[in-house]
């Protein structure tokens, strides 16, 4: 066993909570990442003085260091690892494979070495880290080996994994080659989290298909005497702190600003998402334009607002698609716009929270229709922004949110014509219904927040797995 560390409470991430970044003056910084992965966890690392593991986005080596009071220990990735590990297995052959093979997966020898010896890396420095008996928490699809590993080097662990992006049936995943070395992986945890009750049910199946272990419902049962968990917790925001920022008289001046910048149309629609092939951008703006042609909609009271992140941009199907993103608008409001009109208005950038607060309350219409997603926390955001009980919801019913927001106009986002259907009826829905809707979304966004979500998850934990004779030390809830 390795020599146990100091914290009680050890997070085992793919990315640092911090990006680097050049200050005015020149010197170099840290600033909070954006995303629901940082949101959800800092709060409850805070709680437990407990250390952060990640790679800090560079190939430099960074000694660990403290900040905004949080202990972070980076993990170096070499250009070929990031190539291999990162660019290659996690987002070229698991992220499209895991989102229902929306772009076609890539399966290549080498990536998988890169992998497994990346995770290795992680593992190791998870084991000096954690004290005697301490509690691990691995995150998301570039880590699923790290349980295994961790456990073969500190078996007094409470080690919990959490899946942050769906986990696919077993007809996509058995195109794996490495199938079964990714599921005795995660077997290493005591508990195993996914965002949906049917990916659970996909895991416990394939462990009981291709690796062999008995199981019961929830359960698999190790031939070591161990018993692994698999539910679903699905995460959410920091719903109040949305709710306190979009109540605030800068965001509500901002949103304002904003609707005036517009033009003052009579609706506004909203998109906000990572610039990915799974988040449905282009479908979204066609069926829009659609509405826009067809008469239905006007550029003189309606526009729709795009915030696109970048994201992954030194991947090439991620070139490809801003390149078509920037196409498809670009002809839109060639054809459709007016002078001072465009149909879309079309952000390729980065915005903090209270731009997106003000944002959200400025959208009348909210749409979010992924292929796939884990969960998207977007729409839980806007639903916590909207305090007036106003603003409509479309909805596609293969996010994992859609399992929760049930008022939400649900779409299959593959469907244009039933895409153009729902926009107009949220967009022409009466008074009481969009607020009998929202009243009903914000009761489960703010019922069931981020605090909630790591509360239940430490507190499965420790009930997967009590103590094992052995001391193990209990995590302090939110």
């Amino acid at each position: 066993m390795a020599n146990s560390g100091s914290a009680d409470l050890v997070i085992v991430a793919n990315r640092l909570p911090v990006d680097r970044v050049t200050n005015p003056d020149g010197s170099s910084g840290w600033r909070r990442s954006p995303g629901g992965l940082v949101t959800a966890v800092e709060p409850v690392m805070r709680a437990n003085d407990g250390i952060w593991i990640g790679w800090p986005g560079t190939d430099e080596d960074v000694e660990p260091f403290h900040d905004q009071g949080m202990d972070l220990v980076p993990i170096a990735l070499s250009e070929l690892e990031i190539e291999e590990f990162y660019e290659g297995f996690a987002n070229a052959t698991l992220w499209p494979l895991y989102h229902d093979v929306v772009a076609k997966p890539e399966f290549h020898r080498e990536w998988w070495d890169a992998y497994v010896r990346v995770n290795r890396r992680f593992a190791e420095q998870a084991a000096k880290c954690a004290a005697e008996g301490a509690t691990v928490w691995v995150h998301d699809y570039q880590l699923q080996l790290v349980p295994q590993m961790l456990r073969e080097l500190r078996p007094d662990l409470r080690i919990g994994f959490f899946l942050h992006i769906p986990f696919p049936p077993a007809e996509l995943f058995q195109q794996l080659p490495w199938r079964r070395q990714l599921l005795e992986g995660l077997l290493g945890a005591d508990l195993v989290g996914f965002q949906l009750p049917g990916a659970a049910q996909n895991f416990v199946r394939l462990v009981r298909q291709r690796v062999g272990h008995k199981t019961h419902r929830d359960l698999v049962y190790l031939p070591d005497g161990r018993t692994v968990r698999a539910a679903a917790f699905p995460i959410s925001i920091d719903a109040e702190g949305f709710e306190t920022l979009a109540r605030s008289e800068e965001v509500e001046k901002r949103a304002t600003e904003i609707r005036d910048a517009l033009g003052n149309p009579s609706k506004v629609f909203l998109g906000v998402d990572r610039l990915d092939y799974t988040k449905g951008i282009y479908a979204r703006l066609r069926a829009f334009a659609e509405l826009i042609a067809d008469g239905e909609l006007d550029v003189e009271d309606a526009v729709f607002v795009q915030v696109a992140t970048p994201s992954r941009e030194e991947v090439e199907q991620y070139r490809i698609l801003r390149d078509e993103i920037d196409r498809l608008v670009g002809r839109i409001n060639g054809d459709l716009g007016r002078i001072g009109r465009p149909a879309i208005s079309y952000l390729h950038s980065s915005y903090p929270r209270e731009e997106m607060a003000a944002l959200y309350r400025c959208a009348d219409v909210m749409v979010v229709t992924p292929y796939r997603d884990g969960m998207n926390l977007v729409a839980k955001e806007y639903v916590a922004c909207r305090f007036d009980n106003r603003g409509a919801l479309v909805l596609s019913e293969f996010a994992g949110a859609a399992e929760e927001l049930r008022q939400a106009w649900l779409v299959n986002p593959y469907d244009i014509n039933g895409m153009k259907s729902a926009l107009l009826e949220a967009g022409r829905a009466e008074d009481k219904d969009v607020v009998r809707r929202m009243k009903a979304m914000r009761k489960q966004v703010m019922e069931n927040d981020v605090a909630a979500w790591a509360d239940s998850f430490l507190a499965e934990l420790a009930a997967v797995r009590p103590d094992h004779g052995k001391t193990v030390r209990p995590v302090k809830q939110l």
